[in-house]
């Protein structure tokens, strides 16, 4: 039996079906107008396209929820086609391919943990940890002129083989921060 969701239960974090896809609501407002009837502005995200939607529900409308779970996993290796990861509790290996992944795999070094997110027995989604180190193996000469307030730009290929902007005084074999969220330099190690 499924369960219902109306909207005064909405809350960040619940995990819905909208448009027949898994959905993580991430803001919700309650409404409740001087005349007509009382709805809910929703913005959630899609686990499956990372899309972010807003929409609008009215008091009496409900929301299924969706049968998601995480899995807590070790990246293991890839052989370009499949990643492949251990379930931290069955010891079980699992595959994923390269689609689902998407950048995300340009963050994943062996041992490192993560989250595989399941939904109709598919992998969905990964959730990795928001900052991730990883080494300069190639750099470019700067892209940006240093100015009065600013220093250069360019660009590092890292030890994964993302490439990615950099300042002017990164080397080869420096340990980066990197935000795995927006694929941008915050400091160096």
């Amino acid at each position: 039996m499924t369960q219902d969701y109306s909207i005064n239960k909405f809350k960040p974090g619940l995990k819905v079906i909208i448009f027949n896809q898994p959905c993580i609501i991430q803001n919700s407002k309650f409404v409740k107008p001087g005349k007509g009837q009382a709805f809910s502005r929703v913005k959630f995200k899609s686990l499956i396209s990372g899309k972010i939607v807003e929409s609008t529900f009215k008091s009496t409308d409900r929301l299924k929820k969706a049968n998601v779970y995480d899995i807590k996993s070790i990246y293991l290796y890839n052989d370009n086609k499949f990643w492949y990861f251990i379930n931290s509790k069955t010891f079980e290996e699992i595959s994923v391919k390269k689609k689902i992944l998407n950048t995300k795999r340009f963050f994943l070094t062996p041992q490192c943990k993560c989250l595989l997110t399941i939904w109709k027995n598919s992998i969905i989604s990964i959730i990795l940890d928001n900052f991730v180190y990883l080494k300069v193996i190639k750099t470019t000469p700067s892209v940006q002129k240093k100015s009065l307030n600013s220093s250069g730009i360019k660009l590092a290929t890292l030890n994964t083989g993302i490439s990615i902007k950099v300042p002017e005084f990164i080397k080869i074999n420096d340990v980066i921060k990197i935000d795995t969220r927006t694929c941008l330099y915050i400091s160096r190690l």
